[in-house]
């Protein structure tokens, strides 16, 4: 009974220790993908993405715009550059559920360019929003941001 008693003891500490590395090991692929957006770093966002990624934009509940594979999410955060002239996503809060983590945000950027909404470059943009992560083979296989 005590054999049994100390490897469920150790099996619980094990298997703590293993969900706490999985914790930290998705925080620091979404701290590198956050810092890296706010510093216009494509690479450095690209670094742990897997070669399969999709990026779904989420705004009132539509999807308008969707991008699947590296190439493609590479093309469009390069062309996304082009309208700002500084960003920044300042995380606000952490959800972590198994291989799912769901960050608030708050969003801050200065217009480079005219939007259609009537916004002029040098305007500043604030918004609140949720950006979900899914995780496998320890990468970023999907990435949804919510607005």
């Amino acid at each position: 009974m005590k054999k049994l008693t100390l490897i469920f003891i150790l099996g619980l500490i094990f298997g703590c220790q293993i969900g706490n590395d999985m914790k930290n090991n998705q925080k620091q692929m979404i701290e590198n993908y956050v810092n890296s957006y706010n510093d216009f770093d494509i690479n450095g966002m690209l670094k742990d993405l897997s070669d399969n990624i999709v990026f779904e934009n989420i705004s009132n509940g539509e999807v308008d715009l969707k991008t699947e594979g590296i190439q493609e999410f590479k093309k469009q955060a390069e062309a996304a550059k082009q309208y700002f002239q500084t960003r920044k996503q300042t995380i606000a809060s952490w959800e972590f559920n198994n291989q799912k983590v769901i960050i608030d945000i708050d969003y801050k950027a200065v217009l480079a360019i005219d939007l259609p909404n009537g916004m002029k470059s040098g305007d500043t943009l604030e918004l609140k929003g949720k950006s979900e992560f899914e995780f496998r083979d320890r990468k970023i296989i999907i990435i949804r941001d919510k607005s």
